[in-house]
């Protein structure tokens, strides 16, 4: 998280919202001689994020017993060059938007598995309406057993919430609304528009 605490306004309700709707992040843990690092779909439920990671992945080893852990969701994100303010005496830098939930992953019972991969994919494919929602009951019973075998269920236990809405708070807002728009047509980053819109509605 980004030490000013100007860009760490964002509500613990709307930062879980706006993870729940991301869906995918970063899952860190302690480990020897590096942090152990996966990257995992996820559905939040209450006070939780369910989700589930290779057999084989380190962290899923490393899980045995509830571990402190840390799932980043990112944002929309852009460079922004010091030349969109124009202001004296600028630098470059980045406007992102990243939800740290930070707590404890658990592992599961082996029964869990199957409920929650039909919670998350339902999560996703309700958005690809008038689709049919896919289910795991749409796959043969033994190619979804093979395939189960493969993955573990394991449950974060949210204990603190933090975010970073960096998008130019410390500037005027006329010098923000540049940056918005040259950040909007350069295209550098991810969901640019999106990061621009951000920039404009922090008035």
């Amino acid at each position: 998280m980004h030490p000013n605490p100007i860009y760490h306004a964002t509500p613990e309700g709307a930062a879980l919202a706006f993870a729940a709707e991301r869906g995918f992040g970063t899952l860190i843990a302690n480990g020897d001689p590096l942090p152990l690092v996966a990257h995992v779909p996820f559905v939040l439920t209450e006070g939780a994020a369910e989700l589930h990671l290779m057999r084989s992945n380190p962290l899923a080893r490393a899980c045995t017993a509830p571990l402190p852990t840390r799932l980043s969701v990112m944002g929309a994100d852009s460079y922004i060059s010091p030349d969109w303010y124009n202001l004296p005496d600028q630098v470059p830098t980045w406007k992102y938007l990243a939800t740290h939930l930070e707590g404890r992953l658990e592992p599961l019972p082996p029964e869990s598995l199957r409920p929650h991969l039909d919670r998350l994919s339902a999560h996703f494919e309700s958005r690809l309406a008038p689709k049919p929602v896919w289910q795991t009951g749409k796959m043969a019973p033994e190619a979804l057993d093979r395939m189960m075998r493969m993955i573990l269920p394991f449950r974060l236990i949210i204990t603190a919430v933090q975010t970073t809405a960096k998008f130019g708070q410390n500037k005027p807002v006329e010098a923000r609304l540049r940056a918005a728009d040259g950040a909007e047509a350069a295209d550098l980053g991810s969901e640019v528009a999106t990061l621009a819109g951000h920039m404009r509605a922090t008035l």
